[in-house]
């Protein structure tokens, strides 16, 4: 996570990579001056190699909880790169 302030324009710039999740897993809210981001990961993959079944798996939930300053106005201004 990156965290910009720009207190000249009252403005809060929070960026977030998240590798291998879709915007249907994350989860962003703004309540009492609080931006709150969860998600969750569900990944596996298997394969055969060499004659042995490979199977990964990665599970995982996420959660951060930003304290906002006061008089910040909240825009939905969300960009998701793939």
């Amino acid at each position: 996570m990156d965290l910009h302030e720009d207190e000249k324009a009252n403005v809060v710039t929070a960026t977030f990579e998240l590798p291998g999740l879709r915007k249907e897993d994350v989860a962003i809210d703004v309540h009492n001056n609080m931006l709150s981001v969860s998600g969750e990961s569900k990944l596996s993959s298997d394969r055969d190699e060499n004659g042995y079944a490979v199977r990964e798996r990665r599970y995982g939930k996420f959660s951060r909880t930003i304290p906002l300053p006061q008089g910040v106005k909240v825009s939905n201004n969300l960009y998701f790169l793939a």
